[in-house]
């Protein structure tokens, strides 16, 4: 078994597409997200394809002990830590309420950098593994009604970015997927988008790349 792939924030468009691509390479798939149903419905969609199992969690990324929780019960044989959640809101900073702004914030970053941290200490003892993050073009080219959504994804890049070098010298690759393009569910390019982080993971070492670009 190549390892576990754990989805945070696992859905039916990019969430289902990579992790039916890491399945395919062998990896035993954990999916978590926060509602039950379309959780079951996105690891019964899995099911139908090969891969060596799939468990599913509920977790909530408005809680970042929750996620932290997460990743430590996966943590023996973590190989693949995929961070998918993000709040889609679509409204004006200025019709934004003070506690939907920091849920906002709370989902995009802050578990996103708790999920990372938890997942680095789980691949150190084995110097190995990918921590991926879905990142967006809102993160270069922001909009004002997703302005949240705008700055989590450049938080994302710039985590990316920060923990490279770092990451990197202790045998782990963090990188973000920068998706310019809407991704439909069971289409091409969410199929694509899983090989495009499949090729993120599998990345020779001397070649690695803490951003690629799709499509």
């Amino acid at each position: 078994m190549a390892g576990t792939f754990l989805s945070i924030g696992a859905g039916p468009g990019i969430g289902l597409a990579t992790a039916q691509r890491f399945a395919a390479e062998g990896h035993k798939v954990v999916l978590a997200a926060r509602r039950a149903e379309r959780l079951a419905e996105t690891a019964a969609d899995l099911r139908l394809g090969p891969n060596v199992g799939v468990d599913v969690e509920l977790v909530d990324c408005a809680d970042s002990a929750d996620v932290a929780a997460l990743v430590d019960r996966y943590a023996a044989d973590l190989a693949v830590l995929h961070y998918n959640a993000a709040s889609l809101r679509t409204q004006s900073l200025q019709a934004q309420s003070i506690a939907s702004i920091g849920e906002d914030m709370h989902i995009d970053v802050t578990s996103a950098l708790v999920a990372a941290r938890q997942a680095y200490a789980a691949m150190t003892p084995r110097r190995a593994g990918s921590i991926l993050f879905t990142g967006g073009i809102l993160a270069t080219n922001p909009i004002a009604d997703m302005l949240t959504l705008s700055a989590g994804k450049a938080a994302l890049r710039c985590t990316a970015q920060a923990l490279f070098s770092g990451f990197a010298a202790d045998g782990i690759h963090v990188a973000v997927l920068t998706i310019a393009a809407s991704i439909r569910p069971a289409s091409p390019a969410a199929t694509a988008v899983g090989d495009a982080f499949w090729a993120l993971h599998a990345q020779p070492r001397d070649q690695w790349q803490w951003e690629a670009a799709f499509p």
